[in-house]
């Protein structure tokens, strides 16, 4: 018996670890059968080089470069700002320092200055008080990193008044400013503005494909062709020379342009699964707070920690992850309905009974 393998498989969990879990659609897979490719190493690509022209056209950046994930993106980035030695002012819930396997001290030869921040979403009053003095004995500042949405803040959203004041006082200190970006449409869907005003005075930015935007692989990172022109040199130190991949560029193509519509579904959704949680005796959250597709919970009261509590989740046919001891993450994207919601719903209910 043959199976046709255009198809995604049969669903069997709700997968609510992340929306980087999501299956390509069938338009993106018949996209990279199909593909027109050519060695984007030698940058002959016409797949890649169509998905970095439109990407540069969607932000109004310069330029844009496919990179194989999000991690190597943000990494990239800030070898490109930065030189060893130097400190990189971030929130302490930062992915690149907390999910990115310490890359910007091995790589870039950095260390953080970290900020705690409410909801994750940092002022320029507090990092001004934390840019380093001119002392020759004091790792000096050399990037600001700022993250929108906050992945483990619970998918929160900068008010652009609150990132653009933070833009233009690190000009004014001689400092550049990246942008993690990776859910960045979640965070235009939030805000009813265009990417491109959300990164309009950042110098660098990444975003994912491979995310809410349900491409199978890729991220892109964007900034002056200057910039571009060195990530390319850094792009290569990783192991991101890709080659033939205008079969994932395809996929990222159809992400770029027709998914970003969608992501108000998956905000929705978030909210029904916190309203929902914030009603279950045990489970703790401010579902004012939730606002695109990411929600964090406490399960303190229900007398689990996470790992117990994704154990008996998973019995139920949900999987979903604690970021810490005491604190849930759900995700919801393209493969997560309504109906799915409801059910995690009922499954919550079920195992936080006494």
């Amino acid at each position: 018996m043959t199976t046709n393998s255009m198809q995604p498989r049969p669903k069997t969990h709700i997968d609510l670890r992340s929306d980087t879990v999501t299956q390509p659609t069938p338009e993106m897979r018949r996209a990279m059968a199909e593909a027109e490719v050519g060695d984007d190493v030698y940058r002959e690509d016409p797949t890649v080089n169509r998905l970095e022209q439109r990407a540069a056209e969607i932000f109004e950046k310069e330029a844009a470069l496919f990179v194989p994930t999000g991690t190597m993106g943000n990494q990239i980035a800030i070898r490109v700002h930065t030189q060893h030695g130097q400190e990189i002012i971030c929130e302490e819930r930062a992915h690149f320092i907390n999910l990115e396997s310490a890359t910007v001290a091995a790589f870039s030869g950095c260390q953080p200055r970290t900020i705690s921040a409410e909801d994750g979403i940092l002022s320029w009053e507090q990092i001004k008080k934390k840019i380093a003095p001119p002392a020759y004995y004091r790792a000096q500042t050399g990037l600001i990193a700022l993250e929108n949405t906050g992945s483990l803040a619970g998918g929160t959203v900068y008010p652009q008044a609150v990132a653009d004041e933070i833009c233009d006082g690190a000009h004014d200190t001689g400092l550049p400013v990246h942008l993690d970006g990776a859910r960045i449409f979640n965070a235009a869907t939030t805000l009813g503005i265009s990417v491109a005003q959300i990164a309009r005075k950042v110098d660098s930015v990444m975003f994912c494909l491979s995310k809410g935007l349900a491409a199978p692989v890729g991220s892109m990172i964007l900034g002056s062709k200057k910039f571009i022109e060195r990530a390319l040199v850094f792009r290569k130190a990783l192991g991101g020379g890709m080659r033939q991949s205008g079969i994932l560029a395809a996929a990222g193509l159809i992400a770029l342009e027709k998914m970003p519509a969608r992501l108000k579904e998956d905000h929705d959704n978030a909210q029904l699964l916190a309203e929902g949680l914030a009603a279950i005796p045990g489970i703790k959250i401010n579902a004012k707070k939730v606002v695109s597709n990411i929600l964090v919970f406490d399960v303190n009261g229900t007398g689990m920690d996470t790992a117990e509590f994704s154990r008996k989740l998973a019995s139920k046919n949900v999987l979903a992850a604690g970021i810490d001891s005491q604190q849930m993450r759900f995700v919801t994207h393209l493969d997560i309905s309504r109906e799915d919601c409801v059910r995690t719903l009922d499954a919550v209910r079920s195992i936080s009974q006494p």
